[in-house]
């Protein structure tokens, strides 16, 4: 009998990097004693030799894409963050904190799809019970397609995937899944490695449309999803604070689709229920009563919505200041705090200065920026900006306002929203003709301009 070959390594549990020998640095994350050795075995895998496809190369134009290479699960926020909705034979990652509603998400969109298409649910986690539970509670009617198994061995799964003949699979959760080939326990970095690689490499051999389950903490540890962005075609995220009821999921990779895209869901008692205008959901505890507190139409992929960027400035009590942002970059922050007191003498040295992007949304859209300065502004001097008033544009270092994109669609959110004047930058109205967009337009070339005009004779 031939002796099986292995080989030892040591495998970072927060990366995945590898290395022949035992060190007490990880030389690629720099964590400390997180190192494991393991153990691989190098005989070939043979779980997916049966059933290969022809590999041989084929001329692109012949290539044929039907409606069909789409699948829609009937829920818009989540199609579209995917792109359009589910391509046949992908590979999607779902990651988050746990209980923040990966679970729910998958069952729910893969309850909706065509009752014609064979489902496999492999439970992992919870027993086919509990699953059964989940679903009566959240109202989801299951057609006789859709199977479930509570299986933890990769061989296993692989032979139920054969077995039902299943175009769509849910893996929950891969932290828990093993390969009989590997010596390391189920959760480490190989284990977690090789299973979703096989398990992609059986999505793409047989055409089967794969989800993947991952937990992550907030450092992005005990291995799951960092180790799998590279191996799988989309990555989604979930983010939500615990004490809220909101979920934000956002697409940071993907191959059929924008990675700008975000859905928002709200999360009740019988799952995760769209919400369909996320601006008036923002919006809905604005005070109009207190300085500090501007609104703004940001940008995340081709949808506008509102949001609202507080601001409180503050003496500080102590020798050092405070510069804390929520939702926006803490060096956007400085830098925007830069421009304030060199291009208009604000003297803000001695003041602590706290920015909050309301409703736990995270703003990378520039165009927030003179809406962030006008909010600190606000705070500072303690003058109120109009309530029916949006601010849009860009903040360069030396005052300028710059044009920002789409600003047409963002007006009309605005509008939409009841809002009648908007602050945007000049070059934006003569550039690009605003049409059919009855809300008032106020263009400045610059943050002193807007200032004066905004608080006229304010100081200190």
């Amino acid at each position: 009998m031939k002796a099986t070959k292995t080989k030892t390594i040591f495998v970072c549990q927060n990366c995945g990097a590898q290395s022949p020998k035992w060190l007490g640095r990880c030389l690629e994350c720099n964590s400390w004693n997180s190192l494991v050795e393991e153990v691989v075995f190098l005989e070939k895998n043979k779980l997916l030799e049966e059933g290969r496809v022809n590999e041989s190369a084929v001329l692109l134009k012949n290539i044929k894409i039907e409606q069909e290479d789409r699948i829609k699960t009937g829920i818009e926020e989540f199609d579209r963050v995917l792109g359009g909705g589910i391509v046949v034979g992908s590979v999607v990652l779902i990651g988050g904190d746990p209980g923040i509603g990966k679970s729910t998400i998958a069952l729910q969109a893969t309850a909706n799809l065509n009752k014609d298409i064979p489902i496999l649910y492999i439970s992992a986690e919870e027993s086919s019970k509990q699953t059964k539970m989940r679903a009566d509670r959240l109202n989801i009617s299951l057609g006789e397609n859709f199977f479930i198994a509570n299986l933890t061995n990769l061989e296993a799964i692989i032979e139920a995937i054969k077995k039902v003949q299943a175009k769509v699979v849910i893996i929950d959760s891969i932290q828990v899944i093993y390969s009989d080939q590997i010596s390391s326990s189920p959760g480490s970095v190989s284990q977690v490695r090789e299973c979703a690689n096989i398990l992609t490499q059986l999505a793409k051999l047989s055409n089967i449309s794969l989800f993947i389950i991952g937990h992550v903490t907030k450092d992005g540890l005990i291995a799951g999803p960092r180790v799998l962005e590279h191996i799988v075609d989309t990555v989604l995220y979930f983010e939500g604070e615990s004490f809220s009821t909101y979920r934000i999921l956002r697409a940071v990779k993907n191959r059929f689709g924008s990675t700008n895209e975000i859905g928002v869901f709200e999360m009740q008692e019988v799952g995760l229920i769209e919400v369909r205008n996320p601006s008036e959901y923002f919006l809905n505890q604005k005070r109009l009563d207190i300085s500090g507190s501007v609104i703004c139409a940001a940008l995340e992929g081709t949808r506008p919505f509102l949001v609202e960027v507080q601001a409180l400035v503050s003496k500080a009590g102590f020798g050092m200041v405070r510069r804390r942002a929520e939702g926006l970059d803490q060096n956007r922050l400085s830098l925007l705090v830069a421009v304030l007191e060199k291009r208009l003498g604000m003297r803000l040295e001695d003041r602590d200065i706290f920015v909050n992007i309301v409703g736990g949304l995270k703003i990378d859209d520039p165009a927030s920026d003179l809406a962030t300065i006008t909010a600190i502004a606000s705070a500072y001097f303690d003058k109120l900006v109009a309530k029916d008033c949006v601010v849009i544009g860009e903040v360069g270092l030396g005052g300028e306002i710059r044009m920002v994109n789409n600003i047409a669609s963002r007006l009309k959110e605005a509008e939409k929203l009841g809002f009648k004047k908007a602050i945007v930058p000049t070059f934006n109205k003569n550039s690009q003709p605003i049409i059919a967009v009855q809300i008032e337009l106020v263009t400045f070339n610059n943050i002193k301009e807007l200032f004066r005009f905004l608080w006229k004779g304010a100081s200190e």
